[in-house]
């Protein structure tokens, strides 16, 4: 919401990117909007007769990462009583959302990169390959270059996710924006006190 200059920027990178199946790396402070970024990308594709994918990076156990991007056969392992599909295979043919990449562990990053790059894997436990054909979008808040310098981001993976850069730009950076937050806000609240009374 807003007309600030910095917001007409980032409608308009939207508006000439959605269209595309170009990659793209979303960055921005907490709560600028970048989970609302990536649903308007995904609502102006061609994908978006399909559903996007969300993936919480930073939410997912190490031991986990596999069988929730990749999918698992069933007894694969104790508990897997059926065969699940993973995450990139539910996204085939739509959008797959990394939020918060910059979470996610070096081991993750590593297994992540490789379905990234040969868009095909197998799900653990099975030995038959899936492809897929996946719209990548990425988001952090996290400055991914001094991630890297620290060591704690792999630089292959932030270039192979970094196709499209998007910043998404704080309200102090777009004050002018305020009195039409309020008003958005104050219509919103006045909406929900009239439904729940």
């Amino acid at each position: 919401t807003g007309n600030s200059g910095p917001i007409r920027d980032l409608k308009e990178q939207i508006r000439i990117v959605a269209p595309t199946n170009a990659w793209v790396l979303i960055s921005g402070e907490n709560g600028t909007g970048k989970e609302l970024v990536a649903h308007t990308i995904h609502r102006l594709s061609r994908r978006s007769h399909k559903p996007m994918v969300e993936v919480n990076c930073a939410a997912i156990p190490e031991e986990l990462i596999e069988s929730e991007l990749f999918g698992h056969e069933k007894g694969a392992f104790t508990g897997a009583g059926a065969m699940k599909r993973g995450k990139f295979d539910l996204a085939h043919e739509a959008t797959l959302f990394l939020d918060e990449i910059g979470d996610m562990s070096l081991k993750a990053q590593s297994k992540t990169l490789r379905i990234l790059q040969e868009q095909k894997f197998e799900r653990v436990g099975g030995s038959k390959t899936i492809h897929v054909d996946v719209r990548v979008i990425a988001a952090t808040n996290k400055d991914l270059e001094a991630e890297i310098e620290k060591g704690t981001f792999r630089e292959d993976l932030y270039f192979r996710l970094n196709v499209i850069p998007i910043r998404v730009p704080p309200l102090r950076e777009r004050a002018e924006d305020i009195p039409e937050l309020l008003e958005e806000f104050t219509r919103e609240v006045s909406l929900t006190t009239n439904l729940t009374s």
